[in-house]
């Protein structure tokens, strides 16, 4: 009986090293093509890793499309930044030396907890803005005020002039450029005709002083 266990335990020893020889052995060229779920859009340079062997790792190119070695029944892992990883496992009885799949990643949606930002650094200091802030009374009394003379001339004064305005304002520089062109002042130290009516003053000035005398 000893010896009949024996002889089982060592059949049953050589069957499973023969089928891990196999596996082992066999190699395949493993293809396919990345995309999401939803969209059918590539996912571009997944990393791919062969929880089977070693933990080897390999990438997709940026058109979601990858190729490598593997063997039969080997278990790999999908993961890319902004997606869920995924798990496949392949086929333990492949016919052929290649295989091909189309992988669908589903994308990964994370929500933030809402931050709010306040410009005040302790308690105290939105507590002594809060109470002397001055609050209008209704809408009525905020738009009166924003529309108020002070209010108008300070805006006019401090916001820039938009395209319109500094467009209107060429043209009339340009226009008053136009109609002013014909009517420009010359120097009269440069006008001989200046001069000549200046000489015959002095001369006429001159002559009525002598008849005075």
């Amino acid at each position: 009986m000893k010896y009949c266990l024996t002889i089982i335990l060592l059949l049953f020893s050589v069957a499973v090293f023969a089928q891990d020889g196999g596996k082992s052995n066999k190699l395949v060229q493993f293809s396919g093509i990345i995309t999401e779920a939803d969209s059918n859009s590539v996912v571009p340079y997944v990393t791919i890793t062969n929880l089977s062997n070693k933990e080897q790792k390999y990438a997709a190119n940026y058109q979601g499309y990858f190729s490598f070695i593997v063997h039969p029944g080997d278990t790999l892992l999908f993961s890319a930044v902004g997606f869920t990883s995924k798990t496949f496992v392949l086929p333990t009885e492949i016919a052929d030396h290649k295989y091909t799949a189309m992988i669908k990643m589903k994308s990964e949606i994370v929500y933030l907890k809402t931050v709010r930002v306040n410009p005040w650094a302790t308690v105290e200091e939105f507590t002594k803005d809060f109470l002397s802030m001055k609050v209008a009374d209704d809408d009525m009394a905020i738009a009166k005020k924003n529309l108020s003379r002070t209010s108008i001339r300070g805006m006019t004064l401090t916001l820039p002039r938009d395209a319109q305005e500094i467009s209107n304002s060429n043209y009339r520089y340009n226009f008053d450029r136009m109609v002013n062109a014909n009517m420009r002042q010359t120097n009269p130290l440069l006008n001989p005709f200046a001069w000549g009516r200046l000489m015959q003053e002095i001369f006429a000035g001159d002559k009525a002083r002598s008849e005075d005398k």
